[in-house]
């Protein structure tokens, strides 16, 4: 059953009509400036297809809309965070994105600030949360380069498993790919996105990372042509791919929107 069936959020909903943040929704609702259906407005209450809202002198009607959904890819640079708003002030991958109305943008897995690479964004949380979820096996890439001589005997353990601090993970692939000495690069691949997964996993053989970049996330690589700090939208086609990749329908479920009513015609007062 999809969103705008089983109903969605009126604050959502709202907020997402333009008629204020989901908290000044919320603060109308309890002053009771919001009816629905001629019914005071209740705090978490679902809106449903036909639906009027009524806020101010101002009438709206509850429709299906379809939804549409974006994705970005960027090539993050060394020293960027992955977080909304950092504490130390240092840049984060949310500055300077396209703005959304009623959305925000997600960040399908993170990448920790000594890392670069390929870091995708989308309004979609379905998607964001499917390719993040590990049941899903989702895998990802990464170019790295060890410094310290590695064996083949180590690349049996990463392959098999070995034991962190958190529990047990493994490297779905190793391969070797150029340089020689205590200064190799190697690509691997893994199916979930623990914190520092890829770096502990080489420091629990006694090597460590020099250089980290993530280069694939499932079905998206990250292409020669993006330059590191910039970002690329991927279009309609490839996220109807991407979409289908992870098991999900090519196109989102459509979701609620209000559409303006005429203003309440008011008789005039007077006698008859």
């Amino acid at each position: 059953m999809s969103d705008a069936a089983r109903g969605e959020r009126i604050q959502k909903v709202m907020a997402g009509a333009g008629l204020g943040s989901r908290r000044k929704i919320e603060a109308a609702i309890e002053r009771g400036e919001i009816e629905v259906d001629g019914q005071q407005a209740r705090l978490g209450q679902s809106l449903q297809e036909g639906q009027v809202v009524t806020f101010g002198n101002r009438r709206f009607e509850v429709e299906t809309a379809p939804r549409s959904t974006r994705v970005l890819m960027l090539n993050k640079r060394e020293g960027v965070v992955c977080t909304r708003g950092d504490p130390e002030g240092r840049p984060t991958v949310f500055q300077g994105l396209p703005q959304l109305k009623g959305e925000r943008w997600i960040a399908i897995g993170r990448l920790d600030i000594n890392t670069t690479g390929l870091l995708l964004l989308t309004n979609d949380g379905e998607l964001a949360n499917t390719m993040m979820h590990p049941s899903n096996g989702v895998d990802r890439e990464y170019a790295c380069r060890v410094h310290g001589e590695v064996t083949d005997e180590m690349i049996n353990n990463l392959l098999a498993g070995v034991t962190l601090e958190d529990g047990v993970a493994c490297f779905s692939d190793v391969v070797r790919s150029g340089g020689d000495g205590e200064n190799e690069w190697f690509h691997v691949a893994l199916l979930e996105g623990r914190n520092r997964e890829v770096r502990r996993l080489w420091q629990s053989q006694g090597v460590t990372v020099s250089r980290l970049k993530r280069v694939r996330y499932g079905a998206v690589f990250l292409p020669s042509r993006l330059k590191v700090g910039h970002r690329e939208e991927l279009k309609p086609r490839d996220i109807r791919i991407l979409r289908q990749d992870v098991g999900l329908p090519a196109r989102p479920a459509p979701t609620l929107r209000l559409k303006g009513l005429r203003p309440m015609r008011r008789r005039p007062s007077g006698r008859r």
